[in-house]
C-alpha cells in the first residue's frame, strides 16, 4: 500500500469529461478475499486455485476491512451518504457490502437501510482458461500466452476464453450510462473489483482520456469519489485507505 493510495491522491484528468446526471459516485474494491491472499503467497503463486472466481469468500482479514469500511460509512456527512448501493454478483463483493453495512448500522443507529441492487456487469474480469491463476501460473502453464499479453499489453491482452479490460470497460460503460437514467441526482456507492474501478476511472475521465494500463491496481477495501461539479463527476478521491490506518490506530 502506498503513502499515495492513503491520501488519495490523483492527477488531473486528461480528456473531455461527458456531461453525467448522477448526484455524486463512490467505488469500493472488495475486502481481501481468498484469492488475493492466494495469488501473494509464494507458496502458492505458481499454481491455480480450486474452485469458481465468482464464490471465492473474503479472508478474515478482509473481514476485517469490510468493518472498517462500515465505520467510514457510518461517518460519511449526510449529504455524502449514499442513497443506492449496487454491487457486483461476486460473492466477495456482496460479503464485502453485507458486513460493511452491519458494521455502519452498529456504529451510527440513524442509519437507514440503503436500497442495494446487483447488477452482473459489475462482475470481475473473465479470465477464461486462466480462471484462479496467480500471473506465475499463467507463465508456468502458457508461456507463449504470458508473452503475447506483455508485448499487447494488458488493457488489450483477451485470455483465451476470457475478457480485456477493454472488454470490462465497455460494459461498465453500458452500465453507467443506464445507472445515469435512472438514478439521477443520487449519490451511488458502487461495491465492486479492481477491473471495474479502473474501468470507471477511464470512462469518467472523459473522451480521449489515455488508457489506464500504466495505473497500479487500487487496493482492497479502498474507496474512490467522483464528486458532482456542475454538469459533470470529477474524480476527487483515488484507492484511498485511510480508514484502515484509523482503525489501526483506534485498536
Amino acid at each position: 500500500m502506498t503513502a499515495d493510495h492513503r491520501r488519495g491522491w490523483i492527477p488531473a484528468p486528461e480528456g473531455l469529461l461527458v456531461p453525467r446526471a448522477l448526484g455524486g459516485l463512490w467505488a469500493i474494491r472488495h475486502a481481501q478475499s481468498r484469492a488475493n491472499a492466494w495469488f501473494a503467497d509464494p507458496a502458492t503463486e505458481t499454481r491455480p486455485m480450486r474452485g469458481t472466481d465468482a464464490e471465492v469468500e473474503l479472508t478474515s482479514y478482509g473481514e476485517w476491512q469490510a468493518h472498517c469500511l462500515g465505520g467510514w460509512l457510518a461517518g460519511l456527512a449526510s449529504i455524502q451518504r449514499p442513497t443506492l448501493v449496487v454491487c457486483s454478483p461476486y460473492l466477495r463483493t456482496r460479503l464485502t457490502w453485507a458486513l460493511m453495512a452491519e458494521a455502519a448500522a452498529t456504529r451510527n443507529r440513524h442509519l437507514r437501510p440503503i436500497r442495494t441492487l446487483v447488477d452482473e456487469r459489475l462482475r470481475d474480469r473473465e479470465m477464461g482458461i486462466f480462471e484462479l491463476h496467480p500471473y506465475r501460473a499463467i507463465r508456468r502453464r502458457s508461456p507463449e500466452e504470458a508473452a503475447r499479453r506483455e508485448q499487447i499489453g494488458n488493457w488489450v491482452y483477451r485470455p483465451p476464453g476470457g475478457e480485456s479490460l477493454a472488454d470490462v470497460a465497455l460494459r461498465v460503460r453500458g452500465f453507467l450510462d443506464e445507472l445515469d437514467t435512472v438514478a439521477a441526482g443520487e449519490q451511488v456507492l458502487l461495491v465492486a473489483h479492481d477491473a471495474v474501478v479502473l474501468a470507471l476511472r477511464y470512462i469518467l475521465d472523459g473522451l480521449g482520456a489515455p488508457v489506464p494500463d500504466s495505473l497500479e491496481p487500487v487496493p482492497n477495501a479502498s474507496v474512490s469519489q467522483w464528486r458532482r461539479e456542475g454538469s459533470r463527476l470529477t474524480l476527487r478521491v483515488w484507492g484511498a485507505t485511510d480508514h484502515l490506518a484509523v482503525d489501526e490506530q483506534a485498536g
